[in-house]
């Protein structure tokens, strides 16, 4: 079995990409975003957050309410880097539980969707890295368009995350998103073949 982390800079297709993994035989993904969003039901991780947030806290839901802990955050470093340093050991637990899960089923590959991956040092867990990445001006359109994010939040989110040239160049393997998804899929096959070969 090999262990590949998956990654990429926001609105590069990392998700999409992700997708077509699932769909591969004999390939696992895990989404850190999925275990996330999981994490805010775990009552640990809720006791944390309101620890570290309080205003995000609804006392009559007992519950994080995602809005307001937006709100809260807003544009500010040190409390992103706070919610972070909270749902980080978290999530690694998590991966660990579902690689040691499909190990035992005999899945061939795992990847791991960490949009994080070389921020977090977690590439070091893993045997190779894919980075999906895509010309500036389309990972623009894809966030503005599709995704609907104010320019303030785009460059917010792009100042805390590592370089895409700098992915690229520490990365086993890069997908160009932007030249269409049949593409994308072929690359990927081409790449799960070349890792599979190699267990």
């Amino acid at each position: 079995m090999i262990v590949i982390g998956l990654t990429g800079s926001i609105a590069m297709g990392k998700s999409t990409a992700a997708n077509m993994l699932r769909g591969m035989n004999n390939v696992a993904v895990h989404c850190s975003d999925e275990a996330v969003r999981d994490l805010y039901n775990d009552e640990k991780v809720i006791d944390l957050i309101k620890t570290t947030l309080p205003n995000s806290y609804n006392k009559k839901s007992f519950a994080i309410d995602k809005q307001k802990l937006i709100d809260e955050i807003g544009f500010d470093h040190e409390k992103w880097d706070a919610l972070e340093d909270i749902f980080h050991p978290f999530v690694r637990e998590a991966q660990q539980k579902f690689i040691s899960l499909h190990a035992q089923d005999g899945t061939k590959v795992i990847v791991l969707d960490i949009p994080l991956l070389f921020e977090t040092g977690m590439q070091d867990r893993v045997d190779y890295t894919i980075c999906v990445s895509a010309p500036d001006f389309i990972q623009e359109q894809r966030a503005l368009g599709e995704r609907k994010m104010s320019v303030e939040d785009f460059q917010f989110r792009l100042s805390r995350q590592m370089p895409d040239v700098e992915k690229r160049r520490r990365s086993d393997f890069v997908v160009q998103t932007g030249q269409g998804l049949s593409y994308t899929r072929r690359e990927l096959e081409k790449i799960i073949r070349q890792c599979g070969n190699k267990t």
